[in-house]
């Protein structure tokens, strides 16, 4: 590891969540906490986040799970589908964004640019300023192409999950005891 390498990929993350708008966030923990089922999406290491995120809605007691598992349940109204593309536009993911609209749930979309068409999708749009694979041509940055965009979505899934358990009454004892015995 050189030196500083740590600090500037932290100062990176920082950068981006120091920028993100507290009222969305607020918004997007109020829609989750009331959410019936909730299915979460993302490509590549977003994806990552994402699953992350899924396991942390489930260890707070929400039915959660992500797009394309084998046990996952139909979405309708009073569910919420929550979807991250970071660069703004991915065909794949406003398909299923238009899916779940069509079957009467709520879209939740996490993307670093909110003004793209497949924002139009969504009912509720969380904005995350950050780096993308669509804007880091010819960028010196900390972190390659979408890093700082998916870093700053852990950090932020850890803000939210902190929110969340505070709305809904979890303790972290309670969490754990919803944590797989089976590793």
């Amino acid at each position: 590891m050189t030196p500083g390498a740590a600090t500037r990929v932290l100062e990176a993350i920082g950068a981006v969540m120091t920028r993100i708008d507290p009222a969305q966030v607020a918004a997007a923990c109020a829609t989750i906490a009331g959410a019936g089922r909730i299915m979460a999406h993302g490509c590549g290491r977003e994806g990552l986040m994402m699953q992350g995120f899924a396991m942390r809605l489930h260890h707070l007691g929400l039915e959660a799970c992500m797009q394309g598992d084998m046990a996952a349940p139909p979405l309708g109204p009073g569910d919420l589908f929550i979807a991250s593309a970071g660069p703004g536009e991915l065909s794949s993911v406003s398909a299923l964004m238009r899916t779940a609209r069509d079957a009467g749930a709520e879209v939740l979309l996490l993307t670093a640019l909110p003004d793209t068409p497949s924002a139009a999708h969504a009912n509720q749009v969380l904005a995350l300023p950050a780096q993308t694979m669509a804007s880091d041509a010819g960028a010196e940055t900390a972190m390659p192409m979408g890093s700082a965009y998916e870093g700053a979505l852990f950090v932020l899934f850890e803000v939210m999950v902190a929110d969340l358990a505070r709305r809904l009454g979890q303790s972290a004892d309670d969490m754990r005891a919803r944590h797989t015995n089976m590793e």
